[in-house]
């Protein structure tokens, strides 16, 4: 410590002995005389803390260094004589001109020799200053974070009396503010509890949670108005022990909401708010469980828009989208309330009733049937619409959802091939076992894969001289361990699995190629290829065609396509584009099986084909069966009227023969002839045909 020599008399015994007290004090400690208030003495501590040496704090003014308005009125008294001292936080400046929050404490002092003095002692207070600024900034900085959540917050203590919460808690809760204000727990419990569905159950959860410390807890919990909140509560720690707990609130009304909107979307048609396909199936599945609970019956209808495709390719779809609505309409007024009708697909619907036999389904199609007759009216327009209904019955016609729309499509295709505008039941096929339909499908597949597949090549013969013109492909099967499998038996299945495309796609490879080996050997031979319905579908379809003759350099003139009557008429217009497409390749083209669909004479003037093929079924009755007479002799009249070729097939008696040569028929085949053979014995069988003339039949 330094002491300022003033006067002589400050350098006496007890000023030395004052000097040595001061400086055994750890706080910063100045002695000021009482009349002219300047320093008269310091302490080290003084010095550090202000950061200047003792000989310029000596004879400084206290008020200089202690300049808060405060200090200046406290010295004012003093000069005044006031001995009444202070204690309190102030600023003091430090020796490079910042000032420094301290507590400093001013006491009178005065000693027995008579002179006055002010001890004011200080102790630096930055430190606690600076962390109660921090302390207030991260306060700032969680209310701050507090108010800017989604969520709801609650703080209470370990008691459930409310610490803090933020004005989303108060807006969830729908709080006046006057009650947030007034801090009072009961009455913001009391509002919770009358803003909850079912107060009780709210009321012993919560005092559940209350009652564990501990428990980490998740709650839904539904309000009066509608609301629904999720309430997710965590006990609060300190230095890890539990103080209290945070309730965190989130509204989950608009994401229920929109989740339900979600769930209804997945199960609803949005051109006609029916239900769709996925909720048809879950209430097929409640509807068995209730049939089998209860030893009932219920039908499930399949009904398809005919020829809908003309609708929108001529009207647009803005007018298919009408009929689609007006159907459903329509629809759903032909059943009870208790009943469904759903959209499956553009123009699938599917109609569920509830508690019926044959009866009350056959009703039911009937009513769909006149509902659909009524015409179509919109804006100038007026059209009709029919629809094909296909019928299965539980428990007859499937045991599950999967397999009672299959009955049902199965019966609604057959409609389709046999006319449409009529509803059939599903018939089911009691002589076919299903396990075994799947393994001849498996034992198809191996068998293309490892050749076990062959072609056949019967004979087609000009009735009029005897000449052969021409060889249709039919495929074979000699399987390892069944043998000889029917094209009847396997053909059906490959039809029903879709593996015909393939087995199609192969018998028309091996006949192209066949043609052109017999063409290389000089022996120009036609060839007929059968085209199933799948196979004439596939949008490939003419390029494969074209590929193959391509592939093979066969002449396009050397191949025909034999085609049934239900291809030609399922798309009529995609149908001719189609067969246009081949016949510009240079193909031949003819309608087989011929007379047992329901052609339409317009449609064949417009369809490039060469040559009608008369079903083998009318010409088993000849010639003493008068209908299959009068049918062969019809078919015969009109193709030739159409300038067609007419060949007839199944051809097994010379009687047969002769009736249709008289007839006018102007090809045929079969076993009279000669049976499909393969190509060698082909061969062998046309070359001694002709090394003898071509005997005619």
């Amino acid at each position: 410590m330094t002491v300022l020599r003033l006067r002589a008399a400050d350098q006496s015994p007890l000023a030395l002995r004052n000097a040595a007290l001061l400086e055994a004090l750890q706080e910063a400690v100045w002695l000021v005389d009482a009349r002219s208030r300047c320093i008269v003495a310091v302490n080290g501590a003084s010095t550090e803390l202000l950061g200047m040496p003792a000989d310029k704090l000596v004879g400084s003014s206290v008020e200089s260094l202690a300049s808060t308005p405060e200090d200046a009125m406290f010295w004012q008294d003093v000069a005044s004589g006031s001995r009444t001292g202070l204690s309190s936080d102030t600023l003091v400046r430090h020796g490079k001109g910042h000032m420094l929050w301290v507590t400093r404490r001013i006491t009178h002092v005065r000693p027995p020799e008579g002179d006055e003095f002010w001890l004011v002692s200080m102790r630096d207070q930055t430190r606690q200053r600076q962390q109660e600024e921090d302390r207030e900034t991260l306060l700032a900085e969680l209310r701050a974070t507090l108010e800017s959540t989604a969520d709801g917050i609650l703080v209470t203590d370990l008691a459930g009396r409310m610490r803090s919460f933020n004005q989303r808690f108060a807006s969830l809760w729908g709080m006046p503010e006057d009650l947030l204000k007034e801090r009072n727990d009961e009455a913001v419990q009391a509002w919770m509890r009358r803003s909850v569905a079912d107060s009780a159950v709210y009321q012993q959860r919560l005092v559940a949670i209350q009652e564990a410390p501990l428990l980490q807890s998740s709650d839904i919990i539904q309000l009066l108005d509608g609301r629904v909140l999720e309430r997710v509560s965590l006990p609060q720690f300190h230095r890890e022990r539990p103080v209290g707990r945070v309730y965190s609130y989130r509204d989950l009304s608009e994401k229920i909401a929109a989740r339900q909107r979600i769930e209804e979307l997945s199960h609803t048609d949005m051109l006609t708010d029916l239900p769709n396909r996925r909720a048809l199936g879950e209430r097929l599945d409640h509807a068995l469980a209730v049939a089998r609970r209860d030893g009932s019956s219920f039908a499930l209808l399949n009904v398809d828009l005919d020829r809908f495709k003309q609708i929108n390719d001529t009207l647009g779809h803005s007018y298919g989208d009408r009929v689609i609505k007006e159907v459903a309409q329509r629809l759903k007024d032909c059943l009870r309330e208790v009943d469904a009708v759903c959209r499956l697909s553009g123009d699938e619907y599917a109609l569920l009733v509830h508690q019926a036999d044959m009866r009350g389904a056959e009703n039911a199609a009937r009513r769909v049937q006149e509902a659909m007759s009524r015409p179509f009216s919109f804006d100038t327009l007026n059209f009709t619409v029919t629809a094909s209904t296909g019928i299965a019955l539980f428990p007859g016609d499937g045991n599950s959802s999967e397999e009672l729309l299959a009955s049902a499509e199965r019966a609604m295709h057959w409609v389709k091939e046999s006319g449409r505008a009529a509803y059939h039941f599903h018939q089911p096929r009691k002589d076919v076992d299903l396990l075994s339909r799947m393994r001849l499908d498996h034992a198809m597949r191996k068998a293309l894969a490892e050749r076990e597949f062959r072609v056949h090549y019967q004979p087609q013969v000009e009735l009029a001289t005897g000449r052969i013109i021409g060889a249709e492909a039919l495929i074979r099967w000699s399987d390892p361990l069944r043998g000889e499998v029917s094209p009847g038996e396997f053909i059906p299945v490959a039809e029903e699995s879709g593996f015909v495309v393939a087995i199609g796609d192969w018998v028309l490879q091996q006949a192209v190629q066949q043609a052109a080996s017999w063409l290389r050997q000089g022996w120009r031979m036609p060839i007929a290829v059968n085209v199933s319905a799948l196979q004439f579908q596939q949008p490939q379809f003419v390029e494969t065609v074209a590929e193959a003759l391509k592939s093979a350099s066969l002449p396009p003139e050397l191949l025909e396509l034999e085609l049934t009557e239900s291809i030609l008429l399922r798309d009529a217009e995609d149908a001719l584009r189609r067969l246009e497409q081949l016949a510009a390749l240079g193909i031949g083209m003819s309608i087989d099986d011929f007379g047992t669909g329901y052609s339409s004479l317009g449609y064949l003037k417009r369809f490039p084909i060469q040559r009608l093929k008369i079903d083998r079924s009318f010409i088993k009755g000849l010639p003493d069966d008068a209908s299959d007479a009068g049918i062969v002799n019809a078919i015969v009249q009109m193709g030739r009227a159409l300038r067609l070729q007419v060949i007839a097939e199944g051809v097994e008696t010379q009687e047969q023969m002769d009736f249709l040569r008289r007839a006018g028929c102007h090809e045929m085949q079969g076993f009279l002839y000669a049976p499909a053979l393969e190509a060698h014995s082909f061969e062998d069988r046309v070359w001694r045909s002709r090394s003898s003339n071509n005997s005619r039949y």
